[in-house]
């Protein structure tokens, strides 16, 4: 661990920059959502993470994404981005059905714009792992991933460095029932049984990728461990 480690936690306070160039223009959409659509949602993100950032460090408190468990600070993510992408993308709505999936549906499509359960719409989950993304049931819908790499609350105790939160890619496709398994558990675990995106959807997302981090060093976990499982359903930490 770096003895400056005083410097490096104030650095970290401030996200990376989502890069232009990482962006794919040739990538498919759905329901007229634009690349441009994802790009200011994911900057809103990030300013949102520096403005809270900035103000914990001058209590010295630990930065967001250091105080929550890692899957909380998943569904942090996912539920910004269900809440900005509408922002900048008039024809998608967040659900406002409770738990409803998937997260984003076409506007005006559903009363109030709220359906408990449709094929219609884009879910989106957020993620540190590269792939293994887990949800509650097996869903024929629209995916959209945001993974992403940060600290974790046990990362001081452990001697890992501060490092600033950046979005490492975007990825998302239409994925069928075929593309994913229940995962079960074994033993005496009591995580709740999710269901994992299988590497036929994996290589449907892969191949439309909407964004990819220049230059990003990829090491790093594939799948979660036990006690980062997802607390809900629109996470996949």
């Amino acid at each position: 661990m770096n003895t400056d480690s005083g410097g490096m936690e104030y650095a970290a306070c401030t996200p990376s920059p989502v890069r232009r160039e990482g962006f794919n223009s040739s990538v498919a959409l759905p329901f007229g959502c634009t690349v441009d659509n994802l790009q200011r949602a994911m900057t809103d993100f990030i300013d949102f993470l520096a403005l809270i950032n900035g103000q914990l460090h001058t209590r010295a408190m630990p930065r967001l994404e250091s105080l929550p468990m890692p899957a909380n600070f998943s569904s942090i993510v996912s539920e910004y981005m269900n809440v900005t992408i509408p922002k900048y993308c008039a024809t998608l709505a967040k659900n406002r059905y409770h738990n409803g999936h998937p997260d984003l549906i076409p506007v005006g499509r559903f009363p109030g714009n709220a359906v408990q359960y449709s094929h219609e719409g884009i879910e989106v989950k957020a993620s540190r792992y590269r792939k293994a993304w887990q949800g509650h049931n097996i869903e024929a819908s629209w995916l959209m991933v945001f993974v992403f790499d940060s600290n974790r609350p046990n990362d001081g105790a452990k001697g890992i460095d501060p490092r600033p939160f950046r979005f490492v890619k975007v990825v998302g496709a239409q994925l069928e029932e075929s593309d994913w398994k229940f995962s079960g558990r074994t033993g005496e675990s009591r995580r709740t049984i999710t269901a994992s995106v299988q590497p036929s959807g994996y290589d449907k997302m892969e191949a439309n990728w909407v964004y990819r981090e220049p230059g990003f060093d990829k090491t790093q976990p594939n799948a979660p461990d036990e006690d980062e499982m997802e607390p809900g359903a629109s996470t996949t930490e």
